[in-house]
């Protein structure tokens, strides 16, 4: 068990500032997902929570006590790398017991150990193969179980899965969230790239943006309250549509004429200093629904994608506005359609300047 805390941490690399003022506290037991494009200093700042680089700015500490100058092998931190990194003359057991062995621990302990932990990660089939012998997911399980065994206080992961093809991801995170339920004491940190992993895993995900924090929350907090409009097109898929208008109307309800030629009612109260104010309506792909009437949006069908439990219709866009939209179930023949979307008011979100009106 660890709790985990960063006072305004921050790093450079010559010229360029990677991270500034990252502030998190991290409570023993937690499974924490940190998320963002690439080259948002993800990795930089989980290394810097493992004592692989140095901190440049700011404070770290674990359970109370301050990490800046710890060295990594006395931080109680157990890490899984993106890379396997096993040891390819080494059969699974081996490279399982190696850390425990080079502590001195007894043959008998290694060996209870191993078979242990083999039987957690559904690994004893192939402990006594070399990792060139071993499927891709088979090896990320034994570098999880070499970092288990070690029984540290915190388990770092760092994009462990994307290596890996689709379908042993998905299975990875299964694996991985079983293991969670396992050793639920076990404090975590997953970084990763892919909003399918943070959103299913994590009980609370971090979103990185240009060097700072953009938001905190449980995945459904991210989903269905995002605090900026970055984070509300970078979690969901399709990415959430931002379309551009006018206050015209303020009160309980918001009302807002779209410069597409659009409108809509908007369930966020709005006082008389927002009338006139330029805002973005942000709506998901899946709230949209086709209406015979007036609507928020009308346009054509360009490309409509089924991948089995959904369909993804793309429509030609105007000027720069890129508007999707997704339909349960299957419905085919509709590409070159023209159709009007509408959805519920307690569905679409208002920003102005980047920031979410409330």
């Amino acid at each position: 068990m660890a709790e985990v805390r960063l006072a305004g941490i921050g790093k450079r690399f010559g010229a360029r500032r990677v991270l500034e003022g990252i502030g998190l506290e991290i409570r023993s037991g937690e499974l924490i997902g940190v998320l963002g494009p690439s080259g948002c200093g993800k990795s930089t700042l989980l290394r810097m929570i493992a004592g692989l680089e140095r901190i440049g700015e700011g404070d770290l500490f674990i359970d109370g006590r301050r990490m800046n100058e710890v060295p990594p092998a006395r931080r109680g931190i157990a890490m899984v790398f993106q890379s396997y990194a096993l040891y390819p003359h080494m059969t699974a057991r081996q490279n399982l017991a190696f850390a425990l062995q080079a502590a001195g621990r007894p043959a008998a302990e290694v060996a209870a150990a191993v078979a242990r932990v083999a039987g957690m990660l559904d690994l004893t089939c192939c402990l006594d193969r070399r990792p060139a012998a071993l499927s891709g997911g088979q090896r990320q399980r034994v570098a999880i179980g070499r970092a288990i065994l070690r029984a540290p206080r915190l388990f770092l992961f760092d994009e462990p899965f994307s290596n890996l093809d689709a379908g042993l991801r998905a299975a990875m995170r299964v694996e991985l969230a079983r293991l969670k339920q396992a050793m639920p004491a076990s404090t975590m940190i997953h970084v990763t790239h892919d909003q399918t992993e943070a959103m299913t895993l994590a009980d609370r995900i971090v979103v990185l943006a240009e060097g700072g924090i953009a938001q905190v929350g449980t995945p459904l907090d991210l989903y269905e309250r995002p605090q900026t409009a970055f984070v509300a097109r970078f979690i969901g898929s399709p990415a959430m549509n931002l379309l551009p208008g006018v206050v015209v109307a303020t009160g309980a309800r918001t009302r807002i004429r779209l410069d597409h030629g659009g409108a809509a009612v908007v369930a966020v109260a709005t006082g008389d200093a927002a009338l006139g104010l330029r805002v973005e309506l942000g709506v998901r792909p899946e709230h949209l629904r086709p209406v015979g009437g007036p609507a928020l949006f009308s346009g054509e069908v360009e490309v409509a994608e089924t991948p089995g439990e959904a369909t993804v219709l793309h429509f030609r866009r105007q000027g720069a506005l890129s508007v999707a939209a997704k339909l349960p179930g299957l419905h085919p023949g509709l590409r070159g359609r023209a159709l009007h979307l509408d959805a519920d008011p307690q569905r679409l979100h208002l920003f102005h300047e980047g920031r979410a009106l409330r």
